[in-house]
């Protein structure tokens, strides 16, 4: 076939497209931010100006409030409380006119030294009324000869929106006389900032008092609320800064504003006017938005023939290489079919060998007993030798079928910190002097069921590969806690499971080692250092328990192995494992029935029972025993494999047995876990190979007693 290079054409195509996307859109982002910051300029001017207009005309109304002051604190001249009461008609004839002159006043008062209204332009005679108890009373003489600028407030006098200007009278400059207040409507200054800012919603125009209290402000927050201490804006204030700007967030209605502000001449007062960010935002986008339209019209059209044309080059592309997708599934498929064959046949041939194997055990194992119980006959050396080599060759054969997933499984009820703080030892032992061993487990974690023979093999396979990996020495930890998930990064189903981390400070694993890991047959360890059955064992016991293990490892920053056993919530008791007591007594002796096809295992089982008393008789096929006993011969007890040459297996032998003489005592004995479950259901009592003279010994003797798989 010819070439064709599709990634160039489909790189010149993204290429231009791209292009023709951000090249408008960076120019429009481009006008767009030029065009933010032109309009927050014009904000900034806006305030500006609208400040200096509120700033001449606040000026102008509180230089005539304090020329009106003035003019009646000389009216007054030092006339005592009860002068002025003497002359209130007259005096409220001048306070009216004059109040009547301005707008911005609601009232103009005299009160005497007490605070006692003496005088007012609104009242004839002036009620009885007392402002004793207001901060504005007494801050008058304070501020003295200035005028003094209360808070906001409904007048006792005034009865309406006001703030009040009050100016000290002082005979003498020392004797206090009373205040002159000048009441000023808070509505007429929202009514001049209303025409000033044509009502434009996104402004703010407000005079303050030099510690930030709200006097006259629109819009209108409703009731006092003032702005925060400590904010830009009345930091400044209270600094007494003559002009300036800020940006911030208002902290009386929470509007983000431009700011700007100025004082009112020599008084501690202040007016500010702000424009909102959000508006000149929305005005910014409204804008870009009218832009945006009519410049990518023309863009869209170049977009939509570019994504045609590259929708085309995929389609030919696809029609291109189908050949060689059609082949790349095929091949892959073809590759995984080999590795599940492969894996297949790796773990059938390592069961298969493990079963020999524990077949030959059965012979060393019966032999070293009957030794044993012959008092060794000078060979007690080399007999204990054999039998130390025995019990290696078993662990050897257990790991194999363990890794298999065939190894028959006792499972049990486990309180795991009280099984951990007893098998510290063992684990210690495992380990170096060098590496400090360290235990941590909660006391509240939850039992798990679980194979105690396997878990303790698990534990001490990663305590091996452990010391391993701290030659010069370190920590290996252990802690123990309860986990519970809707879903796990392992791909763990969603529940509650016990969480046993074993760690080491090691040298850790890189990546490619770390993938295999799990894998059977698969080491780093020099050769003959290690059989690579290590961590599947871990893992095969993990998820053999229903739960799975996972590694987490750096190289130089140690490994973890995390174990999740699932949490155990049935109604069985904890089986407490003891060690082995020697039998008491030999069992009575017994008429016994042995099936098993091979002859060298038969021979070493029927010369085990021959020393505990007994009479045997010996078959290598299901169909001969079963003939056997249809011809009536009649036994005490019988004891089958479970796999069997012919028809029927050693289960298919159970279950005839048992349904045509139900008093019949039968055990089975095999080396398969997959052949236990079968047998299980039936209520067959099973021995798992190897076993001991003790197991045998105890089962002839009271067969409820040995346990059930």
């Amino acid at each position: 076939m010819p070439s064709r290079n599709f990634v160039v054409t489909r790189r010149v195509l993204v290429i231009v497209l791209v292009l023709s996307v951000v090249v408008p859109l960076g120019c429009l982002a481009g006008y767009g931010y030029f065009d933010f910051q032109r309009r927050v300029a014009d904000a900034s001017d806006i305030v500006d100006r609208l400040t200096r207009v509120a700033q001449e005309h606040a000026l102008k109304v509180v230089d005539m409030n304090n020329e009106i002051g003035t003019r009646i604190v000389e009216l007054l001249n030092d006339d005592d409380d009860a002068e002025v009461r003497k002359h209130e008609g007259r005096i409220y004839g001048r306070l009216n006119t004059i109040a009547a002159d301005y707008p911005q006043l609601a009232a103009i008062s005299v009160f005497g030294t007490n605070g006692d209204l003496l005088a007012s332009s609104r009242f004839f005679p002036a009620p009885r009324i007392s402002i004793a108890g207001r901060e504005d009373f007494r801050a008058a003489l304070a501020s003295a000869p200035a005028p003094y600028f209360s808070r906001p407030l409904s007048g006792k006098v005034m009865q309406s929106d006001v703030f009040t200007t009050n100016m000290a009278r002082v005979r003498n400059d020392t004797d206090f006389l009373g205040v002159v207040s000048i009441a000023l409507k808070r509505q007429y200054f929202s009514e001049f900032y209303a025409d000033l800012t044509n009502n434009n919603s996104a402004l703010l125009v407000g005079l303050y008092r030099q510690d930030g209290t709200i006097l006259a402000r629109l819009p209108d927050v409703g009731g006092l609320r003032n702005p925060a201490p400590n904010t830009p804006f009345t930091t400044a204030l209270a600094d007494a800064v003559q002009a300036g700007r800020v940006d911030m967030i208002s902290t009386v209605d929470g509007v983000e504003r431009i700011l700007s502000f100025r004082r009112v001449g020599r008084y501690p007062l202040y007016v500010a006017s702000g424009y909102a960010t959000a508006a000149i935002h929305d005005q910014g986008r409204k804008h870009l938005a009218i832009v945006a339209m009519f410049t990518l019209a023309p863009c869209v059209g170049l977009w939509a023939l570019i994504v045609f044309s590259l929708r085309q080059l995929r389609a030919e592309e696809a029609a291109w290489n189908h050949w060689k997708n059609e082949w790349t599934r095929r091949a892959s498929a073809e590759a995984s079919s080999r590795q599940l064959r492969r894996m297949g046949a790796l773990g059938n041939l390592v069961a298969r060998v493990a079963h020999d194997f524990n077949n030959l055990l059965m012979v060393v194992a019966a032999n070293m007993e009957l030794a044993t119980r012959k008092n060794y006959a000078n060979v007690k050396k080399e007999v204990t030798a054999v039998k130390r080599a025995t019990v290696g060759a078993e662990e050897l054969a257990r790991r194999l079928m363990s890794v298999a997933r065939k190894q028959p499984l006792k499972h049990e009820v486990v309180d795991l910190p009280a099984w951990l703080v007893s098998a510290s030892s063992i684990i210690g032992t495992a380990l170096t002097e060098r590496i400090d061993f360290t235990l941590d487990v909660a006391p509240d974690t939850w039992l798990v069921k679980i194979d105690v023979t396997e878990l303790e093999s698990a534990i001490l396979n990663i305590a091996v590969n452990a010391r391993d990996a701290m030659p010069d020495g370190g920590v290996f930890s252990i802690r123990c806690s309860n986990v519970r998930g809707a879903q796990f990064k392992n791909g763990l189903p969603p529940g509650e499971y016990v969480l046993l981390a074993l760690s080491d400070t090691g040298q850790g694993m890189p990546p490619s080692v770390k993938e295999h890991a799990f894998e059977p047959l698969f080491t780093t360890k020099a050769l003959g250092a290690g059989t690579g059955l290590g961590l599947a064992q871990v893992l095969a016991t993990c998820e053999q328990s229903g739960g799975t293990a996972m590694i987490e490892s750096e190289p130089g920053k140690g490994t973890t192995l995390k174990l999740f056993l699932p949490r155990y919530q049935g109604a069985e008791s904890l089986v407490e494992v003891a060690l082995p007591e020697p039998i008491a007594a030999a069992p009575t002796p017994q008429h016994v029935f042995v099936v098993e096809d091979n002859q060298e295992v038969a021979a070493g089982i029927c010369a085990v029972l021959e020393v505990l008393g007994c009479t045997v008789r010996h078959v290598m096929r299901a169909d001969e025993a079963l003939e056997v006993l249809v011809s009536g011969a009649a036994f005490d007890f019988i004891l089958s494999d479970v796999h069997l040459p012919g028809k029927m297996s050693g289960i298919d032998f159970a279950e005839h047995v048992r349904s045509r003489w139900p008093a019949q005592k039968f055990a089975l004995m095999t080396g398969y876990a997959d052949e236990l479950e079968r047998a299980k259901l039936g209520g067959v009592i099973v021995l798992a190979k190897p076993f001991n003279i003790d197991e045998l010994s105890l089962l002839l003797t009271n067969s409820s007693t040995v346990a059930r798989v």
